[in-house]
């Protein structure tokens, strides 16, 4: 089936979150190399990236948290710069091939706006906390489905994640695509998700082409 809409995951897909989570050691009062080490482990032992805060600080409440670091200026945020250089030329070419376009993660609506604020070449933007649902919910996918009107088959979805991004959107009948970066692209390992994909990139650069290819049949 040709892809006719193609959506991305945010968090090390479009966003480098180097910086962010950088920011968040800073605020635990730990090393920075200290909070990506424990991250890392966490992510390999099929844990939620949350647990990492745990570790340092037990009840550690996230959204809490977010709100204490807003009323201190210091909110969570990013900006062109953090975005992966490869992102913006890419979904400008896809939207040049007559592509559906649109970005949808697991993503605060503070997140949501500054994404909308950087006028990225895109027709969409939805997020967890816009839509109320949250990946790997089949739910989440479907939206993207209804939000694509096209069949599930001619959707793909970009994501770095084979347990929260590919899987969940593979068996909700959506093309996959995987990229290899950031933590979760290096460390999770699911072969059968992964053959199953329709593309398996390193670089958002390889991936106009290939869809071009693939629609031509």
């Amino acid at each position: 089936m040709k892809i006719q809409a193609v959506f991305f995951d945010v968090g090390e897909t479009i966003v480098d979150e180097t910086r962010e989570y950088g920011t968040w050691a800073d605020w635990l009062g730990v090393p920075r190399h200290t909070f990506s080490a424990v991250f890392g482990a966490v992510i390999a032992r099929g844990g939620d990236y949350r647990e990492t805060f745990q570790h340092f600080r037990p009840g550690f409440d996230l959204h809490v948290e977010r709100e204490r670091r807003v009323e201190a200026g210091q909110p969570e945020s990013f900006s062109e710069e953090n975005l992966y250089e490869d992102a913006r030329p890419c979904l400008a070419a896809l939207r040049e091939q007559g592509l559906l376009v649109g970005l949808a993660g697991n993503q605060t609506a503070r997140a949501e706006k500054i994404l909308r604020a950087l006028g990225l070449p895109v027709d969409l933007i939805g997020t967890s906390d816009s839509w109320g649902v949250e990946k790997p919910s089949a739910a989440f996918f479907e939206r993207i489905v209804q939000e694509a009107g096209c069949p599930a088959g001619a959707v793909l979805y970009v994501g770095d994640r084979l347990d929260n991004d590919v899987k969940p959107a593979q068996d909700s009948g959506v093309a996959t695509a995987l990229i290899r970066r950031g933590p979760w692209g290096y460390i999770l390992d699911d072969p059968g998700a992964a053959e199953r994909c329709l593309f398996r990139i390193d670089s958002l650069a390889e991936l106009p082409e290939l869809i071009r290819k693939h629609n031509e049949g």
